[in-house]
């Protein structure tokens, strides 16, 4: 039995959002357990597709002690504030003292992002592994699982024993991983540290093309995961998250065996086989008019709704899921038995509850964020149902995650049905719908604020699936952001323009 100290922060950094994370986005904590230290922490993950919660219940099967410092997660947005980091770290901090004093630490497991990004720090989980390591000294194992859409910079990997990643986007492995990582540890506490590989790939890669569910990336994995045996414990493929403004924004592997020469075999075969299949990393882009032409003429006759991602106003990616886009895309086509969702908009919410069922209300929907090229949509809404924003997610990615999404309604115009909410989180499951009284399975359209992770619900009710770029800051093509800070050398798309750093552009 080891007496293992656990804690969990995470957040994906767009900075290219239009608003930070300060500490009271963490103490909500979006569509994830808001921030809790000590025993609580158990509770507040417990049945949730998180890595931490795979992780406890994997060591307490193999009866290890656990030790809970603080767990913390926030909707992904611009940068965490300093406030905010250096608070939540402390909470960690705080609690790994307090473990230490208590008794000797045999490990620590921490639950993070790997693509966070802070006010005065390029590098948010490097920064947090090296405070834990001053407190715990190097030579306690210190174990991390990742988010696949990590940027991993080379101090980041360097301060951690091992690092785990998803291999699935839709993220549906959540909670495996944290259970792989559990099993790693235990390894390590048997035979020692791991050696260890770490590589970059040189082009960045489209969210919307890493989708594990087609290709190329879904048979990236299959060919990673046969590599996992003899003298390879773990490999990890990150395409990392192509909308940060840092040196180290990119495509990531990391590899640990016996031998540093199995690590290095593992992590040399993974990136050559990305590296081959860069050119498949792309795919059609509508533009929103184009999408919706194209749903109405997929869905005619067709028994189950198209489904349009409406990928740049992605709340999972730093939107505020409020850009009016593919709203006026629909209502300009007379689109029938179409729905949207979730539209964040708080002012809206609250005139529509005021209003009541049944009420008629004008008001200007969205549109509030100032992306260029995007506006509210001044038009009159029937009120066609009203909720307090309370509710569970019942798909694969969202899994018994308890959200709290505020004031909450259903808005209609002519065909098209809205769902509204107060507190953004990403369309990425059906229940998102439902709430407020939409069925999404009778649907003709729907256009989900998402990039990827709705595929998990929705592809098995989906007649099609479209991608749309309609104005947002999730910039669908990372070749069109405004890079400064990017190391030079890397191409900004598959096959695309390399970057030469701010001095020389492209």
């Amino acid at each position: 039995m080891a007496r293992i100290a656990i804690g969990g922060f995470q957040h994906e950094t767009n900075t290219f959002a239009p608003t930070k994370a300060g500490y009271e986005a963490f103490a909500r904590g979006g569509g994830w357990p808001a921030l809790v230290s000590g025993p609580a922490l158990f509770d507040a993950v417990a049945g949730i597709n998180l890595s931490i919660a795979g992780f406890i219940e994997a060591a307490r099967a193999a009866g290890h002690d656990l030790v809970p410092t603080t767990w913390a997660a926030a909707s992904p947005s611009a940068e965490v504030t300093d406030d905010a980091f250096d608070r939540i770290v402390a909470l960690i901090i705080d609690g790994l003292r307090a473990a230490l004093a208590d008794g000797p630490l045999d490990a620590v497991y921490l639950c993070l992002h790997g693509a966070m990004v802070t006010e005065s720090h390029e590098d948010g989980e490097g920064e947090t592994l090296r405070r834990v390591r001053a407190v715990i000294g190097s030579d306690i194992p210190l174990v991390a699982s990742l988010d696949l859409h990590g940027n991993i910079t080379r101090a980041c990997f360097d301060a951690a024993t091992m690092m785990v990643a998803y291999k699935t986007y839709p993220h549906i492995d959540m909670a495996d991983t944290g259970r792989r990582t559990a099993a790693l540890l235990d390894k390590i506490l048997v035979e020692g540290k791991p050696f260890k590989s770490f590589r970059q790939l040189d082009f960045l890669i489209p969210l919307s093309w890493q989708c594990t569910m087609m290709e190329p990336s879904g048979p990236i994995y299959d060919r990673l995961t046969a590599l996992e045996t003899g003298g390879v414990w773990s490999a990890s493929y990150l395409p990392g998250f192509p909308a940060a403004d840092i040196a180290d924004c990119g495509p990531t592997v990391l590899a640990y065996g016996t031998t540093q020469a199995d690590a290095d075999r593992a992590a040399d075969a993974v990136c050559a086989d990305v590296a081959g299949l860069e050119a498949a990393f792309a795919g059609k882009i509508y533009d929103p008019d184009e999408a919706v032409a194209e749903a109405l003429r997929l869905s005619a006759g067709a028994s189950r709704p198209v489904v349009i991602a409406d990928t740049q106003d992605n709340p999972g990616a730093g939107g505020n899921s409020d850009t009016t886009g593919m709203l006026r895309a629909l209502v300009a086509a007379g689109a029938e038995r179409a729905a949207i969702g979730l539209m964040i908009d708080p002012a809206a919410a609250e005139a529509a509850h005021a209003a009541g069922v049944g009420a008629s209300i004008t008001v200007r929907l969205g549109g509030h964020s100032g992306i260029p090229g995007d506006a509210p949509f001044e038009a009159t809404f029937v009120v066609e149902a009203l909720h307090d924003g309370n509710t569970t997610g019942t798909g694969p990615f969202y899994r018994n995650a308890r959200m709290r999404l505020g004031p909450s309604a259903c808005l209609r115009i002519g065909g098209v049905r809205i769902a509204l909410a107060s507190r953004k989180v990403q369309m990425a499951d059906q229940a998102l719908y439902r709430f407020v009284g939409i069925e999404p399975t009778e649907q003709a359209i729907l256009v989900n604020k998402s990039s990827v992770h709705f595929r998990a619900d929705f592809t098995p009710i989906a007649h099609a699936i479209l991608v749309a770029a309609a104005p947002g800051p999730m910039v669908a093509d990372p070749a069109k952001l405004p890079w400064s800070r990017l190391r030079p050398g890397v191409r900004l798309s598959p096959m695309g323009p390399t970057w030469k750093g701010r001095a020389g552009a492209l």
